[in-house]
């Protein structure tokens, strides 16, 4: 609301050109629409509401929207509001949206900033961990291994529901939770985010509704978005989704519900027995289907509740991938759900990807998952993220930064800023001295966390991450403060 408040002053202001106030109005909604501030299913601010911000009559606002949902840009729900319908949603246009550093702070903004960084750039932001991390002396040995296997897995395509051998690894390791499944329940994919795209295209039209956390993931919105849905938050507690305000989302009839339900991200929550009965329960009700992302599953110190271990696999899908413990560059991810949506799944991804994910990286993965050498990886790996948890909590409270909770595992803190400090603008400072930060509300569907940085604490080895943070928030500090003529006027 504020941004687009804002964006409307500019237009008012130059209104010289003959520009009327309701074409500014509608100018600006456009314009939010094109750098997708505002996506397909958003909802604007009420006509009431937005004429109160900017000083117009209630009948300009309404003239506006009219003329908006005539155009099909917008449409009017009744007793709702108003909503982006997506039919006027530009291409993503790369050339035209300014260098990286200067585009919105959108969900884009932290991926694009992590993914095209220099080497020199610290990435306290980004969601991986550092490469030295990562058990590289097992995948030289299973690298190595590779130039002894059949040509066929060197050359081939990779069969529709991928390698057997790593369908079967992931079978025992659901086994081992109690999760009873066969083989044509599971298929792999090229990635996690290719996973959720597939049941994406699978379960839903545009205009559905889905239901996300409030804060998530940020790439689920920027999915769900390129879908054309309509993202619906649900405020995430300490132990999962608030389960009177997913009780009441229900109303608005969504086909999907998408959520990490152990070491969630960003805030590194993980669901409560009792949470996952009531969703569970409310979403059989009404026949809503679970996407269950499980990727930071092994960063546990031990097994949490699990949506799928409850469900086994009736209306909840499991994904994963293995880019947080093995390897993000031998990409390679899995969905396990029923055998009937399975067969659907199939059949999408020949369509979109022509077989599953490359049968190299699949026999990469699945050598070094059943080498032996994994489970001692990942031990180290909890050791070590125990350790910086504790030392990014000794240097960030000095500087007024809190967590929002300690998680139990994983590599996220989620933190409020001290009071008055935009994230957002934080991010922007630091980004300027080569630090790369994730504004809370990148991961807010509500807009809400604007006083939240998601760290990753393995990314913090850097002090100078510190120093730089501390630097950006005294300057932030003082552009508030009023200047000393200003105060001596009044």
């Amino acid at each position: 609301m504020d941004e687009l408040a804002h964006t409307v002053e500019r237009e008012l202001i130059v209104d010289d050109r003959g520009t009327t106030r309701t074409e500014a109005l509608m100018n600006a909604v456009r314009s939010k629409i094109a750098n997708r501030a505002l996506g397909s299913g958003d909802r604007l601010p009420s006509v009431r509401r937005f004429a109160e911000v900017m000083g117009v009559s209630p009948s300009t606002v309404v003239e506006a929207y009219d003329r908006l949902e005539a155009e099909g840009v917008i449409r009017a729900r009744r007793g709702s509001g108003f909503y982006v319908t997506g039919a006027g949603l530009p291409p993503v246009a790369l050339a035209d949206m300014g260098s990286p550093r200067e585009r919105n702070v959108d969900p884009f903004w932290v991926s694009r900033q992590s993914l095209d960084a220099d080497p020199s750039v610290l990435k306290p932001g980004c969601g991986w961990l550092p490469a030295d991390w990562m058990p590289n002396a097992a995948l030289r040995r299973g690298l190595r291994a590779l130039g002894r296997v059949d040509d066929t897995i060197l050359a081939d395509y990779g069969s529709t529901r991928g390698s057997l051998a790593l369908r079967r690894v992931l079978l025992g390791r659901l086994a081992d939770e109690g999760i009873t499944a066969s083989a044509d329940q599971i298929m792999l994919t090229a990635s996690g985010s290719q996973a959720i795209d597939l049941i994406c295209r699978l379960l839903l039209r545009p205009g559905d509704t889905v239901l996300v956390d409030d804060p998530c993931y940020f790439n689920f919105q920027a999915l769900l978005r390129a879908h054309q849905t309509r993202i619906v938050g649900v405020p995430f507690t300490p132990t999962g989704p608030d389960t009177a305000a997913f009780e009441q989302a229900l109303d608005e009839n969504p086909r999907l519900y998408i959520t990490n339900a152990a070491l969630h991200n960003p805030t590194g929550g993980t669901i409560s027995p009792q949470t996952a009965h009531r969703v569970l329960s409310a979403a059989a009700a009404r026949g809503l289907a679970i996407v269950e992302d499980d990727i930071f599953a092994d960063f546990e110190p031990s097994l949490s509740p699990r949506l799928a271990i409850l469900d086994g696999l009736d209306r909840v899908i499991r994904i994963g991938s293995f880019s947080k413990t093995l390897s993000a560059s031998v990409r390679c991810g899995y969905i396990a759900a029923r055998a009937d949506w399975i067969e659907g799944l199939v059949d999408l991804q020949v369509a979109t990807n022509f077989g599953g994910p490359s049968p190299v990286a699949t026999e990469l993965i699945a050598g070094v998952l059943a080498g032996g050498s994994y489970r001692k990886h990942m031990d180290e790996v909890r050791q070590r993220l125990t350790r910086a948890r504790k030392d990014a909590m000794a240097r960030l409270t000095p500087l007024g930064i809190v967590p929002w909770i300690m998680p139990r595992g994983g590599f996220y803190l989620w933190c409020r800023l001290p009071d008055g400090h935009d994230s957002a603008v934080i991010a922007r400072r630091c980004m300027e001295e080569n630090v790369v930060l994730a504004p809370g509300n990148v991961f807010s569907v509500s807009q809400s966390a604007a006083s939240f940085l998601r760290f990753n604490v393995a990314q913090l080895g850097d002090k100078r991450v510190f120093g730089v943070l501390r630097d950006a928030m005294k300057s932030d500090a003082a552009a508030k403060r009023p200047s000393r003529s200003r105060t001596d006027a009044g």
